[in-house]
């Protein structure tokens, strides 16, 4: 079993506290960019183990009555079909998700901004969308020299041009489907259209990486360098902490460096900024909530390895440079990892090796017991690693067929003669189904489903680059997989 390193209780009790102390501070409205994914963040559950996806979410429950959300998409990405790398659906697909999934919760969704608008038709249609929904849009344009000239961009030709953004709670959580929304410069619109109405108001940032009270070289640092490798984030010492108070904080390049900026906006718009360093203006409380320093290490160490894989695949399918991938390796030696420490890679290649090449999968249990999966005429690698780790895990014995070939069989002719499938072989999700059925009449089957969920968080590593069927099963199931950067086949075009 994985070592807990990380006390979510006390996660949310001490961030709700945080968020509400910050918002007296300024003793009227605050608005808060809220960084990272609020709903579904993996990446903090895998590299502080504890740390359960939505305890950002269920803090923010916390303050319900006095929040609001207002959710930000930059009009160019919505031109562009930007795509969330880790859902598959479109950055403007997953707004409506996002809201969806904040009234699940019972919070207040008030508005939606389009920023960087310049009159792009797909955003208007998907203004005119929205509020056909019954959400409130509102526009939010580019401002040349943005963000380095300061007087212009504080002006009425500047932030003046937005529309304001009507709000009627204390706390404004500002949050996005992704990087590079206008988060920010909505929020500091915001202060300024406040400030010329007599609005007390101020600005906090909410960003659980990198943890500024770790040091710079903590592998949980040093992981967030991994997952954000391709916006060329650089974990940093930050100067103007140090400076002002003699104290060492960890930021990272971005914020440093737009942090002059910003406080000079804060300056023209408030008469003086509250802060001296970009770590002041976070209330992150994530460093705090370590209870195993050894355990969050070991976690984040992992992660830097599947961030290199996921970038080798991501090369070898021409959505990344190269230079992905070296910064990866850079990461790697800075936090003495390499991919010897993943105990399923070695398992899976040599099953690969031992069937001639042919794809293979392995899988660590609970336990720390590698099992594998070969390819065979009815079950692809994956499906027969799946099956074979559930029947670990049930105490099935080893020969025992969970799912008849009897049933196989049709399924697969089903797919060769009739739905145009080249490859007959099961994946995941239909061996799945398959064995939910037998479940019905098989005391085995059952057993097995039953102890489906015992396979979260457990690490799977492919011989071979896997369908996107596969992928998106076992992200649901909650497994954490990697893949060697090569392709089943030599064929130009891999679907589904």
């Amino acid at each position: 079993m994985k070592k807990i390193g990380f006390d979510n209780e006390a996660y949310i009790k001490t961030q709700s506290a945080k968020i509400i102390e910050r918002l007296s501070d300024f003793g009227g409205k605050l608005y808060l960019e809220f960084g990272g994914k609020l709903f579904d963040d993996h990446h903090a559950a895998r590299v502080l183990p504890g740390f359960k996806p939505d305890s950002k979410i269920k803090m923010l429950v916390q303050l319900k009555d006095e929040a609001e959300i207002v959710l930000v998409i930059n009009a160019d990405d919505i031109e562009k079909n930007k795509v969330r790398g880790d859902l598959g659906i479109t950055y403007d697909m997953d707004v409506l998700r996002l809201i969806d999934a904040f009234h699940g919760y019972g919070l207040y969704v008030s508005s939606v901004v389009l920023t960087r608008f310049e009159g792009q038709a797909i955003a208007i249609a998907y203004q005119h969308k929205l509020e056909n929904l019954g959400i409130k849009v509102y526009r939010h344009y580019s401002i040349p020299g943005y963000p380095l000239n300061v007087p212009f961009i504080v002006s009425e030709d500047g932030y003046g041009k937005n529309e304001y953004v009507e709000t009627t709670r204390k706390l404004v959580v500002v949050t996005a489907p992704g990087p590079g929304s206008g988060k920010m410069a909505t929020c500091l619109s915001q202060l300024y259209h406040d400030n010329k109405r007599g609005i007390r108001s101020g600005y906090a940032k909410f960003e659980t990486f990198p943890i500024w009270n770790l040091p710079l070289n903590h592998p949980v640092n040093f992981a967030y360098e991994a997952a954000t490798a391709d916006l060329n984030d650089v974990n940093m010492i930050d100067p103007f902490h140090l400076e002002a108070y003699g104290k060492t904080a960890v930021n990272y390049n971005r914020d440093v460096e737009v942090f002059p900026v910003l406080n000079a906006m804060l300056q023209r718009i408030l008469g003086e900024s509250p802060y001296k360093s970009p770590t002041d203006m976070g209330v992150n409380m994530a460093g705090n909530c370590i209870i195993d320093d050894a355990a969050v290490c070991e976690a984040a160490k992992n992660e830097i390895i599947r961030r290199y894989f996921n970038a080798l695949c991501q090369v070898r399918k021409g959505n990344a440079e190269d230079e992905l991938i070296y910064k990866l390796e850079l990461i790697m030696e800075k936090a003495h990892v390499s991919i010897d420490d993943r105990k399923v890679v070695a398992a899976a290649r040599k099953k690969s090796q031992d069937t001639e090449g042919r794809p293979a999968a392995a899988i660590e249990m609970p336990d720390g017991t590698i099992l594998t999966g070969k390819t065979s005429q009815l079950l692809g690698a994956s499906s027969a690693m799946l099956l074979n780790a559930l029947k670990y895990l049930a105490e099935i014995p080893d020969e025992v067929n969970l799912i008849s070939p009897i049933i196989i069989e049709p399924i697969c002719n089903l797919k060769t003669s009739h739905l145009g499938n080249t490859n007959p072989r099961l994946h995941t999700d239909e061996v799945l189904i398959a064995l939910s059925i037998c479940a019905l009449t098989d005391i085995n089957a059952r057993k097995a489903m039953d102890i489906l969920y015992q396979l979260k968080e457990c690490e799977v590593h492919s011989s071979v680059i896997l369908a996107q069927v596969d992928v998106n099963v076992f992200r649901k199931i909650g497994v954490n997989l990697t893949c060697e950067p090569k392709y089943q086949t030599k064929k130009l075009y891999h679907g589904a």
